[in-house]
């Protein structure tokens, strides 16, 4: 956008901005829309959506997916000319998932000693490891760390590199991300310096990319993107993989859950577990 840049917020109960969240991801207008959801007030069953338009034609799409739900109060913020997205960083918290402890530069004195602690920058990249998409990815990693460890994998849609750089850590031998977005690839990159990983990321639209096929099959494929992503690329996903290798896949809401799987399933995909966080879920499957 060329103008200011603003946030989209709507608020209301669960069941209605679950639906109106769904209905951002399906509509073909607004299904590469960045934004999230979340509980924001428990006893009175207030949820919220924050919807952050990138292109021009976004705004007035995104309000006319909402106006189908008229319980949804909305309202849009101007969002400042300086730094806003470090300056809401530095605000988080640390977060804790399993063995992994993610951190930004404001908390690194904060990091325990007896955990992977990873340190995050997210500059213009999605991933700091507060969402429930990454926090649930990186549980369901900790749990199958706790039975093997993984030579190779690939993390699709990486952002940040977190997933990546999480698996280099933890003795991955060789881990591979992607992205569509270039600045999410440099990002990624430095956050890899950063942490010392040995973890490359690579500007790639699909799977398809040499600097991805030459490290196949992976024994694990990370993939946080959305849901109609992750059921385009469900064949994609399945030759990436060894037979027998897992796959970890969240962006996807708990009412688009049984979509995703179905579309996995048709394609040799077992379930192995699921993971609900808010709502938000992250589904551990392997290629039979």
């Amino acid at each position: 956008m060329t103008d200011e840049a603003i946030q989209i917020i709507a608020r209301g109960p669960r069941a209605d901005a679950e639906a109106a969240a769904a209905a951002l991801e399906g509509d073909a207008a607004t299904e590469a829309l960045t934004f999230s959801i979340l509980e924001e007030d428990e006893d009175h069953d207030v949820w919220r959506i924050d919807a952050f338009p990138t292109q021009d034609t976004e705004p007035p799409a995104i309000a006319a997916v909402l106006a189908r739900f008229p319980t949804l109060r909305v309202t849009t913020e101007v969002l400042a000319d300086a730094d806003w997205l470090a300056m809401a960083l530095s605000g988080l918290p640390p977060v804790r998932a399993g063995r992994f402890f993610v951190y930004g530069a404001h908390d690194r004195g904060l990091a325990p000693p007896s955990t992977v602690n990873l340190r995050i920058e997210a500059g213009a990249a999605f991933g700091t490891g507060h969402h429930g998409t990454t926090v649930g990815c990186l549980l369901a990693f900790d749990e199958l760390l706790k039975r093997r460890r993984f030579a190779r994998v690939l993390d699709v849609g990486c952002g940040t590199g977190v997933l990546a750089i999480a698996a280099a850590r933890t003795g991955s031998p060789v881990a591979v991300g992607t992205d569509i977005d270039r600045v999410s690839v440099r990002i990624a990159n430095e956050n890899a310096i950063l942490n010392a990983a040995r973890a490359r990321f690579v500007h790639a639209s699909g799977l398809d990319h040499t600097e991805v096929r030459r490290d196949g099959p992976y024994d694990l494929v990370f993939a946080n993107i959305l849901a109609p992503p992750l059921v385009a690329l469900s064949q994609d996903i399945k030759l990436a993989l060894r037979p027998g290798g897992l796959t970890i896949l969240s962006g996807l809401l708990r009412t688009q859950e049984r979509r995703v799987l179905a579309a996995y399933t048709s394609k040799g995909f077992r379930l192995v577990r699921r993971l609900h966080r808010d709502a938000w879920a992250t589904l551990v499957l392997k290629r039979k």
